[in-house]
């Protein structure tokens, strides 16, 4: 199937810089594929559409300062950390990271961190990325983030600098984004787990107020794990879908959370997934059970979810807009239809909708 397929013409203005306040005020195009039609709504008015003894699932993953400055020598350096791995180049956890500039760090060099501590480069790949020795723990080096690190928004983002395109492969997701962005502006409020390098961005339009308004109708919530990666950032670069390499990413689905997915269903409600990372894992959960159903899953997934998949989980979506021959939107075209999505697409566009990581929202049911 053609990448092209899955590209659409979007003006700058449509980008959003910032979420809106409080942020279950942003708008929410609602798609209805047994009638196939749109309304224009507000996030605020989610519960309408709901019933009780209805379920929603959440990525409940947390976003950690995964970008760090360092030097090598006097060469100024930059590290975006992306997840930790068992490597065959050391003894310890290494660090999976992309560095700039790439072309002058090599295997072997040591890079100070701008609060002293040393960390070397322990083994590049030929896509860019590099493995790096932190010598410390896991839990170690998150909370070294946090001290020193900064917020990695994705690279559209430009506070008071002007709007530039999606990075090409390679490129460091954060570079030049604005100061002074702090980290619980890019976080949902019900975030709980470190680990992502973006947020899953359909979460930040729920607030206290809307969660009392759910579970004052009877709407029940429950909670999945997806780190979400680099290749967030990254539009697909192949020609067709089937030549596109899915990026890795760590999920993890309870056996809580399937139960009371079972009830949900037994009981003949629905169940709403909130964001393509949460409806990945999900799926990676059904995926991993095969004819038995879904069953607990914890592990690296790189489920691709393309036209003609067979949800098994998932009754309705709500997901944010997405970008240009995206993985995501290949998603959610997959489960409303292609043509549906892309008209929708369009009518938010001239409907003045906003787009990407602080945008608008659209609930396909």
């Amino acid at each position: 199937m053609q990448t092209d397929l899955f590209d659409y013409p979007l003006p700058a203005e449509r980008i959003a810089q910032h979420s809106v306040e409080p942020r279950d005020q942003a708008k929410m195009l609602v798609l209805n594929r047994a009638e196939q039609n749109l309304e224009d709504r507000h996030i605020a008015d989610l519960p309408e559409f709901l019933q009780t003894g209805d379920l929603l699932v959440f990525n409940d993953s947390k976003v950690f300062k995964a970008r760090l400055m360092a030097t090598k020598n006097k060469l100024k350096a930059e590290i975006f950390l992306l997840r930790p791995v068992e490597s065959t180049h050391a003894s310890n956890l290494l660090w999976m990271a992309l560095v700039k500039p790439g072309k002058k760090i090599n295997v072997g060099d040591e890079l100070d961190l701008s609060d002293g501590t040393a960390v070397r480069v322990k083994y590049k790949h030929q896509d860019g990325e590099v493995e790096i020795d932190f010598g410390m723990s896991v839990d170690d080096v998150f909370a070294l983030c946090d001290r020193i690190g900064e917020v990695p928004l994705p690279p559209y983002v430009r506070v008071g600098a002007g709007l530039v395109p999606a990075p090409s492969q390679g490129d460091v997701p954060s570079e030049g984004h604005p100061q002074g962005v702090s980290l619980q502006k890019y976080q949902t409020i019900y975030a709980r787990v470190t680990g992502s390098v973006a947020a899953p961005t359909a979460g930040f339009h729920f607030t206290k107020e809307l969660f009392a308004r759910l579970e004052a109708k009877g709407v029940r919530r429950a909670f999945v794990t997806l780190h979400v990666g680099v290749g967030t950032f990254r539009p697909m670069k192949t020609e067709t879908l089937e030549e596109h390499e899915m990026h890795e990413e760590w999920a993890y689905v309870s056996e809580e959370t399937l139960k009371l997915i079972a009830e949900t269903k037994n009981a003949g409600h629905r169940v709403i997934v909130v964001g393509t990372t949460a409806m990945r894992a999900l799926e990676s959960a059904a995926a991993e059970g095969g004819a038995e159903g879904p069953r607990p899953y914890s592990g690296y997934t790189r489920l691709f979810i393309t036209p003609g998949y067979p949800f098994k989980i998932a009754d309705g979506l709500l997901t944010n807009f997405h970008l240009p021959k995206s993985t995501l939107l290949v998603l959610v075209s997959s489960f409303a239809g292609r043509e549906y999505v892309l008209d929708a697409y369009q009518y938010a566009i001239e409907n003045d909708y906003r787009f990407y990581s602080f945008g608008d929202a659209m609930l396909i049911i």
